[in-house]
C-alpha cells in the first residue's frame, strides 16, 4: 500500500512539473488566456490553419467561394474542416458569416449545431464575449474546441466565402477531453475570469500576475547620443513587466529612443528596436492598448514574461539631440527559466525605407525550437492613394512545411474590409488584436495580434512573412514590424535602429477619399454613392436644386502649402462650382456640364495653406444637377 501511495505521489508530481503529459481539456485551454506566466512554455503540438486562400497564388481568397471548402457534401453542404485528433480548434475567423448552420462533429458524433453568425453574436453560450465577437469588420471566435479523435465542421449552405480556422494537433503522450456544450462549474468560472480580467482599464502588474513581484524603479535623464541601464541582474530569474513614463514623451516621428535587452551575455540582443515600436505606437503616436503591451495616458507597459538563465541587462538608448527624463520600473521574480519546458523571449524588428519588389516582408526568420506569440505591424504605402498593399496574405512555413496561409492582411489581424465605414477604418484596441491606425490620407495602416492559446509552435525553424499587394508583392511600401517569440536559442543577427529606418515617412502627395472624410453640408443637397468609376474607392455624388455648399475638414493634414486637384466627371447634369477656403475664393467657377459623360482626372483648383487654425476646404455649388467627388489630391508645394 505504501508503494502504491508513493507511486501515485511520484506520478502526480511528474504531471505537475510536466503539464504536457496531463490531460488536455477546455479548462486547461481557457487558463492560457489569463495565466500569462504560461506563455514561455513550449506547446509540444503541431499548430496549423486551414483557410479559404487562393491556392493558385491569385487574390480570390473567398470572393467567389471557389477555395472556401474542402469538398461538397450533396448539393447543399460544404466540408470546411476535417482533422484527426487529439487536437483543439483555437480560432475561427470570418468577415462573411451567414444565417446558415454549422454542424460540429467531434469524434464521429454530432456534438452541436449553431448558426454561423451565432459563433460571434454572444447569443449562444458558451460562445460569448470577450473570446467571441466582431469588430473592425471581422468576426472571431477564440473559444477552444478540443477533440480526442477527430473533428469535422460542415456548413449547411451552398456557398460561403472567407474563413480561417486555426488548430493544434497534440504530440503523442497527450490525451484530450473532448468538447461539450455542457460546461462544468470550473469552466464557467474561467470564462467569467477572462471577461473580468480583460475588461480592466489602466491595468497594473497586479492585475496580470497574482504573486509577490519585486520591482526596480529609477528616474533617469537620457543625454543626447547616450545609453543608460534601467535594470541588471547577475542571477537567473524572469522579468514580468516593464513600465516607462510619461508615455507621451515617447511620441516622435523620428522614433529616436531605443530599448535593448540582453539575456545571459548573448552576443545578439534579445530585443533591440525603437521604444515606440515596442509599445505599439502607430507611426510615432500613442495607439495600442492591448492586454499584454501598449500605453495609456500615464505609462507605456509590457507584461510579457521574460525568463532567463544567468543574467539580464536592459538599456535605453537615445538618438535624440536633446536630453529627456524618463521614469522606468522593471518588475521581476527570482525564478529562473526551466530550460526543458520554456524558451527565452526574443523579438525581431524589421524596418526598411522600402519593401523589396517581388518578395514578401519578413516578420520572422529563425532557426531553433520555439513558438511565435505576437506581431506589431506598421504598413505605409509608397504609392499615394488606396491601401492596396494590405491585400497581401500572411504565410508561415514551420519545420519546412507551410502550416498557415492567410486571406488578406487585415484578416490576419481578425479584421476585414479596409476603407469601409465602421469596419477597418480607424484605430481600435482589443485585448489581443486591433488596428493601430488607418488613414487614406497618408495611405497607411497598422495592426497587432497576440497569440495566447494559439501560439504557433516550431521545433526546427520558422519563416513567417506577409505580402505587400494582392499578388507578386508589387505594391511598394515602408513596412515596420516587431515579432515576439520564445526560443531555445538567440537570433543570429538584428537590425540596428537608425535615422533612416526608424523615421516615419510622410508623403508630399496626399489623397482624400469621400468615403472616410469629415464633412458638413448646407443648402438643399442630397448625397448618393457609387463604386463603378474605378477610382480605388467609393465615389460620392452631391445633387443640388439651386445653391449648396460642402465643407471638408482635414485635421490630419500637416501644416504647409498644397496644390489642390479634383478627380471628377463632366456630364449633361453637371453644375458650376468653386473652391473656397473659409471666405477666400481659391478657384474660378468651373462648369461641369457636358453633352456626354467625361472623366476629369485631375482638375487643378489652386493653392491653399493649412495652418493651426485653418484646416478646411469648401465647395460652393450652384445650378441644378450634381457634382461627382471621386477624390481630392493635395500636393505639397
Amino acid at each position: 500500500m505504501k508503494f502504491i501511495r508513493l507511486y501515485l505521489k511520484i506520478v502526480l508530481s511528474f504531471l505537475l512539473i510536466h503539464p504536457s503529459y496531463s490531460q488536455h481539456s477546455l479548462l486547461s485551454e481557457l487558463k492560457s488566456f489569463t495565466d500569462i506566466g504560461l506563455l514561455p512554455k513550449y506547446r509540444n503540438a503541431i499548430t496549423a490553419q486551414v483557410s479559404s486562400y487562393d491556392t493558385t497564388g491569385g487574390n480570390d481568397d473567398g470572393f467567389s467561394g471557389k477555395y472556401s471548402f474542402i469538398q461538397k457534401i450533396n448539393d447543399s453542404s460544404l466540408l470546411l474542416f476535417d482533422q484527426k485528433g487529439p487536437g483543439v480548434i483555437q480560432r475561427i475567423w470570418t468577415p462573411t458569416p451567414s444565417e446558415d448552420t454549422l454542424d460540429f462533429y467531434i469524434d464521429g458524433t454530432l456534438c452541436f449545431s449553431i448558426q454561423y453568425l451565432d459563433l460571434f453574436s454572444g447569443k449562444v453560450f458558451p460562445f460569448v464575449a470577450p473570446l467571441c465577437g466582431n469588430q473592425l469588420g471581422g468576426y472571431y471566435c477564440y473559444l477552444p474546441i478540443p477533440y480526442s479523435q477527430s473533428c469535422q465542421i460542415i456548413y449547411r449552405g451552398k456557398r460561403t466565402q472567407f474563413h480561417q480556422i486555426g488548430y493544434a494537433t497534440m504530440n503523442p503522450g497527450k490525451t484530450v477531453k473532448s468538447f461539450t456544450m455542457n460546461l462544468s462549474g470550473e469552466e464557467k468560472n474561467e470564462l467569467s475570469k477572462i471577461a473580468m480580467q480583460w475588461s480592466k482599464s489602466n491595468q497594473t502588474i497586479q492585475d496580470i500576475y497574482h504573486q509577490n513581484v519585486k520591482n526596480s524603479s529609477s528616474t533617469l535623464t537620457l543625454n543626447p547620443q547616450s545609453a543608460r541601464s534601467i535594470f541588471f541582474t547577475g542571477s537567473g530569474g524572469r522579468i514580468l513587466g516593464i513600465e516607462i513614463s510619461p508615455s507621451e514623451s515617447l511620441e516622435s516621428l523620428l522614433k529616436d529612443i531605443d530599448i535593448k535587452i540582453n539575456w545571459d551575455h548573448e552576443k545578439v540582443p534579445a530585443v533591440y528596436c525603437p521604444l515606440a515600436d515596442y509599445f505599439g505606437y502607430a507611426f510615432g503616436h500613442r495607439s495600442m492598448q492591448s492586454y499584454l503591451v501598449g500605453s495609456d495616458p500615464n505609462k507605456a507597459y509590457s507584461y510579457i514574461p521574460m525568463p532567463f538563465d544567468h543574467s539580464a541587462s536592459l538599456q535605453l538608448i537615445s538618438r535624440r539631440k536633446k536630453p529627456i527624463t524618463l521614469h522606468a520600473t522593471i518588475y521581476y521574480i527570482q525564478v529562473k527559466r526551466n530550460s526543458i519546458d520554456e524558451g527565452k523571449l526574443y523579438t525581431q524588428w524589421n524596418s526598411s525605407p522600402e519593401t523589396v519588389n517581388g518578395k514578401p516582408h519578413i516578420l520572422l526568420r529563425h532557426e531553433g525550437k520555439g513558438h511565435y506569440i505576437g506581431t506589431i505591424l506598421q504598413a505605409q504605402g509608397l504609392k499615394p492613394g488606396m491601401t492596396y498593399f494590405f491585400e497581401g496574405d500572411d504565410s508561415t512555413v514551420m519545420d519546412g512545411v507551410m502550416r498557415y496561409h492567410g486571406t488578406g492582411s487585415e484578416d490576419h489581424f481578425n479584421g476585414g474590409w479596409y476603407a469601409l465605414m465602421d469596419r477597418w477604418d480607424h484605430a481600435m484596441s482589443l485585448p489581443i488584436h486591433g488596428a493601430l491606425d488607418y488613414s487614406l490620407l497618408f495611405g497607411r495602416t497598422g495592426a497587432y495580434r497576440f497569440y495566447l492559446n494559439d501560439k504557433m509552435s516550431f521545433t526546427q525553424c520558422i519563416n513567417h512573412t506577409i505580402e505587400h499587394g494582392p499578388v507578386n508583392n508589387d505594391q511598394p511600401g515602408n513596412y515596420t514590424s516587431l515579432s515576439f517569440f520564445y526560443s531555445d536559442r538567440s537570433p543570429t543577427h538584428c537590425i540596428k535602429p537608425d535615422a533612416k529606418n526608424s523615421t516615419v515617412y510622410i508623403s508630399d502627395t496626399l489623397f482624400i477619399y469621400p468615403q472616410l472624410m469629415e464633412s458638413t453640408t448646407t443648402g438643399q443637397l442630397s448625397i448618393s454613392t457609387n463604386w463603378r468609376y474605378n477610382t480605388g474607392g467609393e465615389s460620392y455624388r452631391y445633387d443640388i436644386i439651386d445653391q449648396a455648399a460642402l465643407r471638408i475638414t482635414m485635421p490630419d493634414v500637416p501644416i504647409g502649402h498644397y496644390q489642390v486637384y479634383l478627380d471628377t466627371h463632366k456630364e449633361p447634369n453637371g453644375i458650376n462650382f468653386s473652391l473656397w477656403q473659409r471666405q477666400s475664393q481659391v478657384s474660378d467657377w468651373i462648369d461641369l456640364r457636358n453633352e456626354t459623360e467625361q472623366r476629369m482626372k485631375y482638375i487643378s483648383l489652386g493653392r491653399i495653406a493649412i495652418n493651426q487654425n485653418v484646416r478646411t476646404l469648401t465647395f460652393r455649388m450652384r445650378g441644378k444637377g450634381g457634382l461627382w467627388l471621386h477624390r481630392l489630391m493635395l500636393v505639397k508645394s
